[in-house]
């Protein structure tokens, strides 16, 4: 399996000719999309940040699109959607709290857990909402790689997202959707100074043997 990182919360998931999306810049954002083909497209949020499925089917290749909670098999790609809460893209509101500000609506997030080649992924999107239900919670088992948001604001803090990593007990995560100062923050919160960036992740099922909540730094390509 190939790992690559494509922005924000896009990533582009590979095995031999079948591909994963998670996330695709659309080309309505404002940040650079990718087109590439992809034989299954995940998507998380409702925002032109991360549902741009139009980038993932190319030529002969259409993409099979999960937009929201259910449970999906599509080529021997077992995937499961659990219903959650985003704050992305919605505008903030000033309620007095010194510490800042409070969102007053709520938009619809989905947490994706896909078996595949052997591994499970769980894709927490742009998860705002660290208080997963019971039903999730006890759903997301045996997670193999976590891809999780760590930027703060609409999203989880650092502190927060290390929290719930911890307590998924993933073999390998991939901090996603942060900034330098964010990521930074979450590493700390890790007992991390700082990890070289990998350009992908390549691996199979065994090296996840060895791993316990291994933080892994992708690249933008």
């Amino acid at each position: 399996m190939i790992i690559a990182y494509q922005g924000l919360e896009s990533f582009r998931i590979s095995h031999g000719d079948l591909v994963l999306a998670f996330n695709p810049i659309s080309k309505d954002s404002k940040l650079k999309a990718k087109s590439f083909g992809a034989d299954v497209t995940l998507i998380t949020t409702n925002h032109p940040d991360t549902n741009g499925a139009e980038q993932t089917s190319r030529g002969e290749k259409k993409s099979f699109v999960i937009n929201g909670p259910g449970e999906y098999e599509v080529k021997d790609i077992f995937i499961k959607g659990f219903l959650s809460e985003s704050r992305y893209g919605l505008p903030a509101q000033a309620d007095g709290n010194p510490k800042g500000q409070a969102y007053g609506a709520r938009k619809l997030n989905t947490v994706y857990l896909a078996s595949f080649e052997g591994m499970n992924l769980c894709f927490l999107g742009a998860l705002s909402n660290a208080e997963l239900s019971t039903e999730v919670l006890e759903a997301l088992e045996n997670i193999g790689i976590l891809f999780l948001p760590v930027g703060g604001g609409e999203v989880l803090s650092p502190a927060d997202a290390y929290k719930l990593a911890v307590s998924l007990e993933p073999a390998i995560i991939i901090p996603m959707h942060y900034t330098d100062a964010s990521l930074k923050q979450f590493l700390k919160e890790g007992g991390e100074d700082k990890i070289e960036p990998l350009d992908k992740l390549v691996i199979k099922k065994k090296d996840l043997e060895d791993k316990n909540g291994d933080i892994v730094v992708l690249k933008q390509e």
